[in-house]
Protein backbone atom coordinates (compact mmCIF):
# COMPACT_ATOMS: atom_id res chain seq x y z
CA UNK A 1 0.00 0.00 0.00
CA UNK A 2 1.32 3.19 -0.84
CA UNK A 3 1.57 6.46 1.05
CA UNK A 4 -1.08 8.00 -0.89
CA UNK A 5 -3.46 5.11 -0.02
CA UNK A 6 -3.02 5.18 3.71
CA UNK A 7 -3.77 9.10 3.45
CA UNK A 8 -7.07 9.08 1.51
CA UNK A 9 -7.59 5.51 2.63
CA UNK A 10 -11.68 5.93 1.84
CA UNK A 11 -10.91 6.58 -1.63
CA UNK A 12 -12.93 4.83 -4.11
CA UNK A 13 -9.76 2.69 -4.69
CA UNK A 14 -9.90 0.98 -0.83
CA UNK A 15 -13.29 1.58 0.74
CA UNK A 16 -16.83 0.78 -0.15
CA UNK A 17 -19.76 2.97 0.63
CA UNK A 18 -20.42 1.78 3.91
CA UNK A 19 -17.27 2.58 4.60
CA UNK A 20 -17.13 6.34 3.85
CA UNK A 21 -20.74 6.54 5.54
CA UNK A 22 -19.26 5.48 8.44
CA UNK A 23 -15.93 7.24 7.79
CA UNK A 24 -18.24 10.56 7.41
CA UNK A 25 -20.41 9.51 10.55
CA UNK A 26 -17.51 9.33 12.82
CA UNK A 27 -15.55 12.57 11.56
CA UNK A 28 -18.97 14.40 12.79
CA UNK A 29 -18.97 12.23 16.03
CA UNK A 30 -22.41 10.70 15.93
CA UNK A 31 -23.29 6.95 16.60
CA UNK A 32 -25.41 4.88 13.93
CA UNK A 33 -28.48 5.72 15.86
CA UNK A 34 -27.67 9.50 16.28
CA UNK A 35 -27.98 9.38 12.04
CA UNK A 36 -30.94 7.12 11.98
CA UNK A 37 -32.71 9.57 14.01
CA UNK A 38 -31.43 12.61 12.25
CA UNK A 39 -32.58 11.13 8.74
CA UNK A 40 -35.68 9.90 10.25
CA UNK A 41 -34.68 6.05 9.55
CA UNK A 42 -34.46 2.56 11.42
CA UNK A 43 -30.83 2.19 12.83
CA UNK A 44 -31.08 -1.48 10.67
CA UNK A 45 -31.35 0.65 7.93
CA UNK A 46 -28.18 2.54 9.13
CA UNK A 47 -25.89 -0.70 9.46
CA UNK A 48 -27.03 -2.39 6.35
CA UNK A 49 -25.75 1.03 4.48
CA UNK A 50 -22.74 0.92 6.42
CA UNK A 51 -22.22 -2.78 5.91
CA UNK A 52 -22.62 -2.45 2.17
CA UNK A 53 -25.98 -4.63 2.18
CA UNK A 54 -28.13 -1.54 0.98
CA UNK A 55 -28.11 1.94 -0.30
CA UNK A 56 -30.39 4.83 0.55
CA UNK A 57 -33.03 6.11 -1.86
CA UNK A 58 -31.71 9.31 -4.39
CA UNK A 59 -33.83 11.58 -1.33
CA UNK A 60 -32.13 9.75 1.45
CA UNK A 61 -28.61 9.89 -0.02
CA UNK A 62 -28.81 13.90 -0.39
CA UNK A 63 -29.64 14.20 3.29
CA UNK A 64 -27.69 11.77 3.78
CA UNK A 65 -24.71 13.89 2.29
CA UNK A 66 -26.33 16.87 4.25
CA UNK A 67 -26.24 15.76 7.57
CA UNK A 68 -22.57 14.13 6.93
CA UNK A 69 -21.31 17.34 5.49
CA UNK A 70 -20.07 15.90 2.47
CA UNK A 71 -20.65 15.33 -0.94
CA UNK A 72 -22.65 12.94 -3.01
CA UNK A 73 -20.43 12.03 -5.44
CA UNK A 74 -17.70 11.17 -2.58
CA UNK A 75 -20.11 9.11 -0.79
CA UNK A 76 -20.76 6.99 -3.97
CA UNK A 77 -17.49 6.83 -5.57
CA UNK A 78 -14.95 8.63 -2.89
CA UNK A 79 -14.42 11.56 -5.41
CA UNK A 80 -15.17 15.08 -4.03
CA UNK A 81 -15.77 16.84 -0.97
CA UNK A 82 -15.28 14.49 2.12
CA UNK A 83 -13.49 14.02 5.24
CA UNK A 84 -10.65 14.94 5.61
CA UNK A 85 -7.88 12.72 7.76
CA UNK A 86 -7.74 13.47 11.44
CA UNK A 87 -4.41 15.70 12.20
CA UNK A 88 -4.16 16.00 15.72
CA UNK A 89 -1.83 19.52 16.50
CA UNK A 90 1.04 19.07 18.66
CA UNK A 91 2.30 21.76 20.72
CA UNK A 92 5.96 21.93 21.92
CA UNK A 93 4.58 22.21 25.20
CA UNK A 94 2.76 18.88 24.68
CA UNK A 95 5.85 17.38 23.94
CA UNK A 96 8.07 18.67 26.63
CA UNK A 97 5.41 17.55 29.10
CA UNK A 98 5.86 13.71 27.95
CA UNK A 99 9.63 14.41 26.91
CA UNK A 100 9.66 15.10 31.08
CA UNK A 101 7.76 12.54 32.24
CA UNK A 102 10.05 10.25 30.38
CA UNK A 103 13.00 11.63 31.91
CA UNK A 104 11.17 10.78 35.11
CA UNK A 105 10.34 7.21 34.52
CA UNK A 106 13.74 6.15 33.77
CA UNK A 107 15.09 7.60 36.44
CA UNK A 108 12.51 5.79 38.61
CA UNK A 109 13.37 2.81 36.23
CA UNK A 110 17.05 2.62 37.21
CA UNK A 111 16.47 3.29 40.88
CA UNK A 112 13.84 0.33 40.97
CA UNK A 113 16.86 -1.19 39.13
CA UNK A 114 19.42 -0.65 41.22
CA UNK A 115 17.39 -1.79 44.83
CA UNK A 116 16.23 -5.20 42.84
CA UNK A 117 19.95 -5.69 42.68
CA UNK A 118 20.81 -5.04 46.19
CA UNK A 119 17.46 -7.57 47.30
CA UNK A 120 18.58 -9.87 45.18
CA UNK A 121 22.16 -9.69 46.59
CA UNK A 122 20.71 -9.82 49.77
CA UNK A 123 18.41 -13.01 48.46
CA UNK A 124 21.72 -14.90 47.70
CA UNK A 125 23.31 -14.35 50.76
CA UNK A 126 20.39 -15.45 52.93
CA UNK A 127 20.27 -19.13 50.42
CA UNK A 128 24.03 -19.29 51.26
CA UNK A 129 22.92 -19.23 54.66
CA UNK A 130 20.48 -21.44 54.64
CA UNK A 131 22.04 -24.18 53.01
CA UNK A 132 25.41 -23.91 55.19
CA UNK A 133 23.23 -23.85 58.12
CA UNK A 134 21.37 -27.18 57.03
CA UNK A 135 24.64 -29.38 55.76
Amino acid sequence: MSDNDEINWYSNEAATFGDRVAAARDARQMSQKQLAKRLGVALKTVEGWENDVSEPRANKLQTLSGVLNVSIPWLLTGEGAGVEPEHEDISIPDIAELLSEMRMLRTDMQRSSERLGVIEKRLKGLLSQARAAAE
